[in-house]
């Protein structure tokens, strides 16, 4: 085994002492190189080394301070009865209890307002300082000769989320059993996570320190071709909580080559729950551009449109939102008209089911020309004009006449049915005062069109 270093633990140290050592290389094959280098050149080698020498003392010393906390035993008085470990500000609840202040502000911040300890309801939610217990615990952090300046909170990722050694474990745990052959332990392990990953960031941010992690998460569904649905659900659900967190999580659960297979497997085959969450996680994963790519080019988009034609109402906001945010991306767009899309947005929005969601999505497709002659073959100008007519929503005016535009600029076939409906209803003048500065721009080019037509037919 490989002995384990002082910065070892420590990621930001790691890189720190990384930069030194390049740093010092530099300086010594300039020194060895050159036979003009200058004093300034040996100032700066023995300035890079007094900074590693000084990172690597103050890394022993924290090594050490902790070393000699996990092996003194502390008064039970003086642990924090959330984290189990020795409290840093220690703070008095009103059900007189004494918490450390860190894991009693999240506990409260949680939505909770009982005692985590007596189960008492609180009458307030004010906490104060215990100044007895306090100086209690630096008196005895003295005696035994311990650093008590942020040392209490060894396995503390940072302030806000508080991840102790005891999340840490049940995470392993939970992990071992999700990734075991026993369907039971499987199923009571997602659920967990499940839920562990949704009430807080501490168990998100765990997953997000190895890909590993997440590789032993969706373990179990990798194997056999009927996964058990309420574990599939629940590590989907696990997948959409975990890629919440932060950007670095959804650059490392989107990487995971295990991850986008799965997604679309649960977009074919799972309930509508999973079907409905894997969309999700689609979203926001894809909230990356990097991601929106990557994701684009799994063949996703075709499961997310044939889920949109189903048209189950508790997954169909989530797909669509999928849907968008993955079109964005311009190379995208071209795929979802390939898969199918114009004729299903077409077909939805045309019967006026989820107008609000769906239009967007098609303003973004008709700049590929296929989409275009598509939606001239679904007879898109009679119902965009409709929407456009009779819509109380502003956006979906500005995208059914983004839409318009776009049609009446490549096929001048399209010109008479615009024609009529403006001569019955001045439907486009009243939106070229009255839209939103995109909507007047693109009804203003199609009225100047229809009046550069209507002068060349009289000249003729």
């Amino acid at each position: 085994m490989a002995k384990t270093g002082v910065f070892d633990s420590d990621p930001t140290a790691i890189a720190k002492a990384k930069e030194l050592k390049r740093e010092m290389k530099k300086l010594l094959i300039k020194i060895e190189d050159e036979d003009d280098f200058g004093v300034q050149t040996i100032d700066q080698l023995q300035e890079a080394l007094s900074a590693l020498r000084e990172a690597t003392m103050r890394k022993m010393a924290k090594s050490s301070s902790l070393e000699m906390l996990e092996t003194v035993s502390c008064p039970e008085e003086f642990r924090c009865p959330l984290s189990n470990e020795l409290m840093r500000d220690p703070v008095v609840l009103a059900s007189g209890q004494t918490y450390d202040k860190l894991f009693i502000q999240k506990w409260l911040s949680s939505g909770n307002r009982t005692c985590p300890k007596t189960q008492q309801v609180l009458p307030h939610t004010a906490l104060t300082p215990n100044l007895l217990i306090r100086e209690m615990i630096s008196k005895w952090c003295k005696k035994i000769g311990l650093e008590t300046k942020n040392q209490y909170h060894p396995n503390l990722v940072n302030e806000e989320e508080a991840v102790t050694r005891s999340d840490r474990e049940i995470f392993n745990s939970l992990l071992c059993k999700v990734s075991s052959s026993n369907l039971h332990d499987q199923n009571s392990a997602a659920k967990e996570l499940r839920l562990l990953t949704k009430k807080g960031t501490e168990f998100r941010a765990l997953f997000g320190e190895s890909p590993d992690e997440i590789t032993r998460l969706v373990n179990p569904l990798l194997h056999g071709s009927n996964p058990d649905e309420k574990l599939q659900e629940d590590v989907v659900t696990t997948l959409l909580n975990i890629s919440i967190h932060d950007d670095s999580n959804k650059k490392l659960v989107c990487e995971n080559p295990c991850v986008i297979p799965l997604l679309i497997d649960a977009l074919r085959r799972g309930t509508v729950a999973t079907r409905s969450n894997a969309a999700a996680a689609i979203f926001t994963l894809s909230a990356l551009d990097s991601n929106k790519v990557l994701i684009g080019k799994s063949g996703i988009l075709k499961p997310l449109i044939d889920l949109l034609e189903e048209g189950n109402p508790l997954a169909i906001k989530d797909v669509a939102a999928a849907i968008f945010t993955l079109c964005i991306a311009h190379e995208n767009r071209s795929r979802a008209v390939r898969d199918g899309a114009v004729r299903v947005l077409g077909k939805k929005i045309s019967n006026g089911l989820y107008v609000d969601e769906l239009l967007a999505i098609l303003a973004m497709l008709v700049t590929h020309w296929k989409a275009v002659e598509e939606l001239g073959e679904l007879g898109g100008v009679s119902w965009l004009l409709k929407i456009t007519r009779e819509s109380e929503c502003k956006r979906n005016k500005e995208n059914a006449i983004v839409i318009l535009h776009t049609i009446c600029f490549s096929d001048r076939t399209k010109w008479k049915e615009i024609k009529e409906e403006e001569n019955a209803h001045g439907t486009i003048t009243k939106l070229s005062r009255e839209g939103t500065s995109r909507a007047q721009r693109k009804a203003n080019g199609i009225l100047d069109r229809l009046r550069k037509a209507m002068n060349l037919t009289h000249t003729a």
